[in-house]
């Protein structure tokens, strides 16, 4: 087997891209293609350096025939990249084709993708980054089932300085059920709390009003001297809920009533 046929297999052996070989070994992803087409050859420090990232000798990579493994190469199989400006890990073990680890930090927009991913932008069933999309998302900004962020969008749940989702709680909440200083949603709760249904606040526009500053077809007005909504039922807030929106969730009456006297 020729060099460039070995440092073919053995990339896609550790499911790389060209691309991403390229990136680590700080060269154009042209300069990759040319080592696998048999155009040229790297030089003798990229030699060391592939022969790290496969875990193979150098002597194997260069004689034709089967490679090697270097049984000193400790980056042989979940390797460790420093070089340059960027760090990565990506575990050996896979699910489904992706590995269950991937961290990728560094210069420029670093891409992890995994089940586990860490990076500047990360991509997983769990996903942590500067901008992340997963199952379990967390980043300044963040996409997912759950999204925890600066700026979080969640198709269940929201937690974030804006949160966007079907249950958001942030500094400003968008949703069905939200909880925040402004407060936009079906069933909200918040300083400022705009429904469709039910809103709960110190200002609170919305068929059922319950809060000090209300606007609203049927009106709960809190005039306790401490603020706190200890002159309001909760058990008759809950039953107009029932009565006006039976098909209301027995969770989210109990949301919006907990804190009433």
């Amino acid at each position: 087997m020729k060099f460039h046929d070995k440092i073919q297999k053995l990339r896609k052996e550790k499911r790389l891209s060209q691309e991403e070989l390229a990136e680590m070994m700080q060269v154009s992803r042209q300069s990759v293609s040319k080592w696998e087409s048999g155009q040229s050859y790297p030089e003798t420090e990229k030699l060391m350096t592939l022969s790290e990232i496969f875990g193979v000798t150098i002597d194997s990579l260069l004689k034709d025939g089967e490679t090697e493994t270097d049984t000193e190469n400790r980056v042989a199989t979940a390797y460790w990249s420093t070089r340059g400006s960027f760090y990565e890990y990506k575990s050996e073990r896979n699910i489904n084709g992706l590995p269950l680890v991937h961290i990728h930090f560094g210069k420029g927009l670093k891409r992890a993708k995994g089940v586990i991913a860490i990076g500047v932008i990360a991509q997983g069933f769990i996903s942590i980054g500067l901008v992340s999309a997963g199952l379990i998302s967390i980043g300044a900004l963040s996409l997912g089932l759950f999204g925890f962020g600066a700026l979080a969008f969640g198709l269940l749940s929201a937690f974030g300085a804006v949160a966007i989702g079907t249950v958001s709680v942030g500094a400003i909440a968008v949703g069905f059920v939200t909880a925040g200083a402004i407060s936009i949603g079906i069933y909200s709760v918040g300083a400022l709390s705009v429904a469709s249904r039910v809103a709960v606040g110190n200002y609170a526009y919305v068929p059922i009003a319950v809060g000090r500053n209300i606007n609203g077809s049927i009106e709960f007005l809190d005039t306790s001297v401490m603020r706190d909504f200890s002159t309001i039922s909760a058990q008759e807030v809950r039953e107009v809920i029932i009565a006006e929106y039976p098909d209301t969730w027995d969770w989210i009456v109990t949301w919006m009533t907990w804190f009433l006297a």
